[in-house]
């Protein structure tokens, strides 16, 4: 589609309470600034982003998130001393006019983390000079206005700047256009900031442009999907609503999930296959889950598991790879490649590489850190770790090996060895009376 794309990302978000710029808050493990940036890159290869607050950590960062379209994405600069608000963004920003490679321009919000392509192609649909996204809202309070005659726009007042009669109007602005690039040419410079805020308003130039007879068509939109982000509880009401959408989008795909508005999903996670999430479950990060169950409150974040079940209430941290694997109760696994292990409960393996029809026992440990740095444990087949075992790593221990109950293990392990390292148990007559002071009778 021939179209370029601009988004704004210049404020400073100061309702957010936060000194992170307000378009890199995350919802669903993703920056909100991402979603329009993703769903931008699927109608153009024309994306241009106007930054000004902390400009060189939004520029930073979204280069490391789209280092491979990169040559589709450019950063412009607002000169927000001379020019701010939204109109001061396309005012002075980089070049005017504005440098883009079509003609035909979507204007997107930098904190509008729930658009989707199929509404930004309805914006696009229509072959007016303008089109303006509206929506009708039961409490339109903080938006502007939009005034519509004979199914055009007329005007837009910001609320700021309306009186009451003008707040009456539920009819509100979604905050994205498509203009036709010498409708910007012409109005741009018209702009002034004669008004309560002292900002130039993108809004200002339907009113210009109303006034010259250009015909602005209204396309009325869905309301969730271009909710804007001003507060912490605007963001938190954004996550549910992209929760809902991931869940829905993963049951679809075949999954089930039992009491899904108890389940937490990211943007980046992967089902394939027959998958079971039960309640309570939190899985983040790039982790992809392949024909595995996945039991009540387990946490999972970035890993691998495939051919698995997992949990209840078991702890996989990032960097796991798990495969044909049970991982039980209160374990905690980090960093780690498992085929074909049972770790029932109870422990913690960190670092470490565990082969086929190894046992875990009941609070065995990996101690990976020496204070200093991690090192690793390697486990071949058919290994027995008993209960209450301490891995002192770096450990090398070979396939078939017995480790005894209680054994902390400092050494490595040849094939076929039963490794035992324990204290003598002593049992001291009438050690208990005497402790206590007591006589038996």
């Amino acid at each position: 589609m021939s179209v370029s794309v601009i988004i704004l990302a210049a404020g400073a978000g100061t309702r957010m309470k936060s000194p992170l710029p307000k378009v890199l808050h995350k919802i669903c493990g993703k920056e909100m600034l991402f979603f329009s940036i993703k769903e931008a890159l699927k109608i153009s290869d024309d994306i241009h982003i106007v930054v000004f607050h902390q400009y060189d950590k939004i520029i930073q960062t979204t280069q490391k998130a789209f280092e491979d379209c990169l040559d589709k994405i450019n950063f412009h600069l607002q000169n927000y001393d001379c020019y701010p608000g939204t109109g001061g963004a396309l005012m002075g920003a980089s070049q005017t006019p504005f440098p883009t490679k079509y003609d035909k321009i979507l204007i997107l919000n930098g904190d509008m983390p729930l658009i989707t392509q199929e509404e930004l192609e309805k914006i696009l649909l229509p072959i007016s000079p303008i089109t303006l996204s509206v929506f009708t809202l039961e409490n339109p309070s903080g938006y502007g206005r939009v005034i519509v005659e004979n199914q055009k726009v007329q005007k837009i007042i910001e609320e700021k700047d309306a009186c009451e009669s003008i707040k009456t109007i539920s009819t509100a602005n979604a905050g994205v256009y498509a203009i036709h690039k010498s409708i910007l040419e012409t109005y741009l410079p018209k702009l002034h900031n004669d008004n309560a805020q002292k900002e130039f308003y993108l809004t200002d130039i339907i009113d210009l442009a109303s006034k010259d007879k250009i015909d602005i068509t209204p396309v009325f939109v869905d309301e969730k999907s271009f909710l804007g982000i001003n507060s912490k509880l605007h963001l938190s009401q954004a996550e549910d609503v992209m929760l809902e959408r991931l869940r829905n989008q993963a049951i679809n795909q075949g999954v089930t999930i039992h009491l899904p508005h108890t389940v937490y999903l990211e943007a980046d996670v992967v089902f394939e296959g027959q998958c079971h999430i039960q309640p309570g479950v939190c899985i983040s990060g790039k982790s992809k889950i392949v024909n595995s169950v996945i039991k009540s409150h387990t946490v999972i974040e970035d890993s691998l598991i495939e051919n698995s079940d997992i949990g209840p209430m078991a702890h996989i941290r990032p960097g796991c790879q798990i495969f044909n694997t049970h991982i039980g109760n209160f374990v905690e696994v980090k960093a780690s490649k498992l085929t074909g292990v049972k770790a029932g409960h109870l422990s913690y393996l960190g670092d470490c590489q565990i082969d086929k029809g190894s046992n875990i026992g009941a609070g065995v440990i990996t101690c990976n850190y020496d204070g200093k740095k991690k090192h690793k444990t390697i486990i071949g087949e058919n290994v027995f770790v008993g209960s209450d075992t301490q891995l002192i790593a770096p450990l090398n221990i070979q396939s078939n090996v017995l480790i005894a109950s209680g054994t902390t293990m400092t050494k490595d392990a040849k094939e076929g060895d039963l490794v035992v390292s324990r204290i003598k148990q002593e049992n001291k007559s009438g050690g208990f009376y005497r402790f206590f002071n007591l006589f038996k009778k």
